[in-house]
């Protein structure tokens, strides 16, 4: 899992597709065995890591971009 550096709370990891996204926007977002967060997306499967993080996602409370650290307390 990952967590806000700026407001501490840990993502519910909601992706927003880019208004130019040419795919179906199909996602399905999965927990595997070891608890790490598996996406897929129009039938791409991958698990982020903290520099994808960092690169696309937005923290969904308090709006931060470039913000996440890796969260191993759950």
């Amino acid at each position: 899992m990952f967590k806000c550096t700026k407001c501490k709370k840990k993502d519910r990891f909601e992706l927003m597709f880019s208004p130019d996204y040419p795919g179906k926007r199909i996602m399905e977002k999965t927990v595997n065995s070891k608890g790490h967060i598996v996406i897929t997306v129009d039938g791409y499967t991958f698990t982020p890591d903290l520099m994808f993080m960092n690169a696309h996602a937005v923290c969904s409370y308090c709006g931060s971009i470039n913000c996440w650290e890796y969260s191993f307390d759950d």
